[in-house]
């Protein structure tokens, strides 16, 4: 018998590569969220859409983590520089993201009604492109917050911020075209515990102080400026370091090294001393922590937005390998099993989105309605705790979907998947989160009564959601911090069935009930309890027809 040669070239039962697709108009989940909440014209999310899911922006992605940030330390004389050099592929990824105004959009005077819902909607898309880069985009949005309580600074800087033209050169603000913003709080002996830090800042006059100290985190080190803390002679303090003084020398931070991260590996994260360091007063002395919260509950939204994000990368990967590929006589997606796993995802996904976008409304209408106010105030640190703590999870699960191919870095999932602990950690883990709704609940009791009240109008005659509301409203007015991840847990789960039964997804929010609080409650996807037809759930979850 003859033994015909093996073709090596010859690949199939392989899926098509994931890519030239618009992850706006192919995501339904997604386009009703927008519109639900008053995210206003699509148009250019659409176009962002097609953007940020072609070919060419995830081939970006690829090369700026597979080379990433190095520092350089010195210049070949011996000169201390203390710059940060990126692959070509991460400034386009920024210049990208910089177009869409994802670093300022709803700042701008000519901001509409939502735009925090629709400057959400392309951070969903952006991290789904490229996750590392958004952290400079982030803070920079979320820096002009903290900058209100310094005028003459936010004057000076805010045009830079608003500009849509990313220009990463290394210069005095006032030669460059935009500007990018970065933030420094913790300390080697602190963590967390922000007033712990050892860093001093002394008095020069004239609103600038003399910084000496260092930070153990110093988030986007490339940034054209910081808001950092410090101790004054008035208690801890919110500073803005700018890189370059207003005589065009350039301040004194210097940075150590650079962190080697789990993920998160086309961004920069730095170890900085302050040497001699100039910065600026922003609010007043003892105030630092009220005045970069400002700026924090805005990164908080973007950690679960971009959370949702990665997890919608996932789900969508695993969908679209599931229907391409064959196992035992039967595509991947026709398998009861696969379409259990798939189904429970898809409204894990659902739930996650519209608790994120309605937060995002919430942001957009505090301002001038104390019932979205106390929503905001709430369930900021809420969402930001469940959807975090859920993305590692359900992007290992979105892996296993692919098997091996899930699991290698030439593919999306490896890279999402390493990518998913950092918004869970960032900006407050998951003990530092979960007690923070429990100070809301301490100190604002009534922001609490307010969103219990507005569950219970939309639950109505639901009575496993009224049960569970009333169980987690005793829960919180028993306030035990051993209960508080509980609560956080329990109070996000509760939100997201409200927003989807608001949402006229009554299937998704009654199946969402029972996964949660019902008898299957705490098993992990595939359990099938949710007593829906998968396909459906798995239809409207899909970036293209099955």
């Amino acid at each position: 018998m003859t033994v015909k040669a093996f073709d090596r070239s010859a690949v199939f039962n392989q899926s098509p590569d994931f890519e030239t697709l618009n992850f706006y108009l192919g995501d339904r989940m997604l386009r009703d969220a927008v519109r639900r909440e008053g995210g206003g014209d699509e148009r250019d999310l659409a176009a962002f859409g097609a953007v940020c899911g072609s070919a060419e922006a995830l081939e970006l992605g690829r090369l700026a983590n597979s080379h990433p940030p190095c520092l350089k330390r010195y210049d070949a004389k011996g000169r201390r520089i203390d710059r940060v050099e990126f692959h070509p592929a991460y400034h386009e990824l920024m210049a990208i993201s910089f177009a869409q105004g994802l670093h300022s959009s709803p700042w701008a005077e000519d901001a509409g009604a939502g735009a925090h819902v629709h400057r959400c909607a392309g951070s969903f898309m952006a991290i789904q492109m490229e996750a590392g880069h958004c952290c400079p985009i982030t803070m920079t949005n979320a820096s002009l917050a903290t900058l209100r309580l310094a005028p003459a600074l936010a004057a000076d800087w805010r045009p830079k911020i608003l500009s849509r033209i990313y220009d990463p050169e290394f210069k005095p603000v006032g030669e460059k075209r935009s500007a990018t913003i970065g933030m420094g709080m913790t300390e080697k002996q602190g963590g967390t515990d922000v007033r712990a830090n050892i860093t001093r800042a002394e008095p020069l006059g004239d609103g600038a102080y003399r910084i000496e100290g260092h930070k153990w985190f110093m988030s986007a080190p490339m940034s054209d400026a910081f808001l950092i803390l410090a101790q004054a002679p008035g208690g801890l303090s919110c500073f803005f370091l700018p890189r370059f003084l207003p005589d065009g020398s350039v301040n004194g931070l210097r940075f150590e090294r650079l962190k080697d991260k789990l993920g998160n590996r086309s961004n920069a994260s730095a170890e900085v001393e302050f040497h001699g360091a100039t910065g600026w007063l922003v609010g007043e002395e003892g105030r630092g922590v009220p005045a970069i919260i400002e700026m924090v509950t805005l990164t908080r939204l973007d950690c679960a937005v971009g959370s949702a994000g990665l997890m919608r990368l996932g789900l969508s990967v695993a969908i679209h390998h599931a229907a391409h590929r064959t196992v035992f006589q039967r595509k991947l997606v026709d398998q009861p099993l696969m379409r259990a796993v798939l189904a429970d995802m898809a409204i894990e996904m659902d739930a996650a989105i519209a608790l994120v976008f309605r937060l995002a409304r919430a942001f957009d209408r505090a301002q001038g309605d104390e019932q979205e106010a106390a929503y905001r105030r709430l369930m900021t640190p809420v969402a930001k705790y469940w959807v975090c703590k859920t993305a590692p999870a359900f992007l290992c699960e979105a892996m296993e979907c692919l098997g091996g191919n899930g699991y290698v870095e030439e593919g999306l999932l490896a890279r999402a998947y390493r990518e998913a602990p950092v918004n869970a950690i960032w900006e407050g883990s998951g003990n530092v989160i979960a007690l923070d709704v429990l100070r809301v609940a301490e100190r604002a009791p009534e922001a609490v009564e307010s969103v219990v009240s507005q569950f219970r109008r939309i639950a109505g005659a639901h009575r496993t959601l009224q049960a569970a509301i009333d169980d987690t409203h005793a829960l919180i007015r028993g306030g035990e911090q051993r209960h508080a991840r509980a609560i956080a847990e329990r109070i996000a789960c509760l939100a997201a069935a409200c927003h989807l039964l608001e949402a006229g997804l009554e299937q998704v929010a009654h199946a969402h009930v029972r996964t949660k609080f019902g008898a299957a409650a705490g098993q992990r996807y595939g359990a099938g309890e949710h007593g829906l037809d998968p396909l459906p759930l798995i239809e409207r979850a899909a970036l293209h027809a099955l």
